[in-house]
């Protein structure tokens, strides 16, 4: 079974976050930190691969942070996924012959379908269950977004 990294589950977590969040005021990195109990140094790479990947906006200065880059509509959890692995991705050179020509491309199937099941779910849909998980109420359908 396809399972995925906890950085990537953190990061996962770290934008939803956001979306709950930074309604109007970026959500600082230190807050983010203290409400998952995790030190700021191991969110702060996370957050930083997000933001050149254009998922997260960084806000410079003293009330600064992060906030969405766009809707979280358009945001899906394979994108975020994507972007984390692809900084732990090892080339399959430095595998031995039978992982690289046999048990790769045997795997490679499965994690295409894991990863379509991953694109269909949106930071929206994660933010509303969150909602609901909280008893709070979440935004109207339709609408993601603060001006």
């Amino acid at each position: 079974m396809p399972r995925l990294s906890d950085k990537s589950l953190l990061a996962i977590a770290a934008v939803v976050d956001v979306a709950l969040h930074a309604r109007g005021t970026p959500v600082a990195a230190k807050a983010l930190a203290a409400r998952h109990d995790l030190p700021p140094r191991h969110l702060e790479p996370v957050l930083q691969a997000l933001v050149h990947a254009g998922v997260l906006k960084g806000v410079r200065g003293p009330r600064g942070g992060y906030e969405l880059a766009r809707e979280r509509r358009r945001i899906t959890v394979a994108e975020v996924v994507r972007v984390v692995e692809a900084e732990a991705e090892e080339a399959l050179d430095n595998f031995p012959p039978i992982v690289r020509d046999v048990v790769q491309p045997a795997v490679a199937e499965a994690e295409r379908t894991f990863d379509a099941a991953l694109e269909a779910v949106t930071v929206e849909e994660l933010c509303r269950k969150a909602g609901q998980a909280d008893g709070r109420r979440s935004l109207p359908d339709g609408i993601d977004f603060t001006i």
